[in-house]
């Protein structure tokens, strides 16, 4: 499945969630024997930590550990700057 990542005031990132599923099995964690990749496998596939910013699908919040089942998916920073 082709998903879309925007990261809003900054880039949008198109990519393919088998690829980021075959990064996540690379990992030696509990999710590498997950068939579908989180939220929190697309934030690692943009360079961005779970910490520091919100996911949204559909204008709505969704956890970072919960399987990926969208193909447009916004993220909001919580700080940016210094």
């Amino acid at each position: 499945m082709h998903v879309t990542v925007d990261v809003k005031g900054e880039d949008t990132y198109e990519l393919e969630l088998e690829a980021v599923a075959a990064d996540a099995s690379d990992r030696p964690d509990d999710r590498a024997a997950e068939a579908t990749p989180t939220y929190a496998d697309l934030l690692r596939a943009v360079e961005l930590s779970p910490h520091e910013v919100s996911v949204l699908v559909d204008g709505r919040p969704v956890p970072e550990d919960q399987p990926v089942e969208s193909e447009h998916v916004t993220v909001l920073r919580l700080i940016k700057g210094g």
